[in-house]
């Protein structure tokens, strides 16, 4: 049985997101998706929403899980018994900083493998970062997430949350 992990902040889940655990499932036997709590990084959602709100975009998915946690990624994995780690390129700047993480992860935890997904040229200019600062400006995200994660944080930021 080939598992993997799908380690990111998920802040929100976007359609690129989606798409690269919808394309991984295919390819796996199981895939982790795996919401990591970064304190570094100023959160749109609550730890556990984001957690929440990807299991009910995955939940028609064989095989995808959904956990969370803090720490490592390496730990993580190990803990899980994975040792394949995907990730997700956008353009050729992603590249850089994935392949030094993959690189670090490697010295870490040298049974891990890093195996990177390119994605749909669509979603190639979508990022939670951009989602986040639209949301916080008052925008339309519903062409950067699933409908049910639009209906969420609509939701959520008509009752003032934030």
């Amino acid at each position: 049985m080939v598992r993997a992990i799908y380690p990111g902040s998920f802040d929100p889940i976007t359609l690129g997101h989606l798409d690269l655990i919808q394309r991984a499932s295919k390819l796996f036997d199981s895939v982790m998706v795996a919401v990591v709590g970064n304190p570094q990084k100023s959160a749109l959602l609550p730890f556990e929403t984001r957690a929440m709100l990807i299991e009910r975009v995955v939940s028609d998915l064989k095989g995808v899980s959904v956990r969370y946690f803090q720490g490592l990624t390496v730990d993580f994995a190990k803990q899980n018994n994975v040792s394949i780690l995907i990730r997700g390129l956008r353009a050729i700047s992603d590249y850089e900083a994935e392949l030094a993480m993959a690189q670090t992860n490697k010295q870490l935890f040298p049974e891990l493998e890093t195996i990177f997904l390119m994605t749909k040229p669509e979603y190639s200019f979508i990022s939670s970062s951009t989602v986040k600062e639209v949301v916080r400006l008052g925008g339309d995200v519903s062409h950067f997430v699933p409908e049910s994660v639009n209906s969420y944080i609509r939701q959520y930021f008509s009752r003032g949350a934030e």
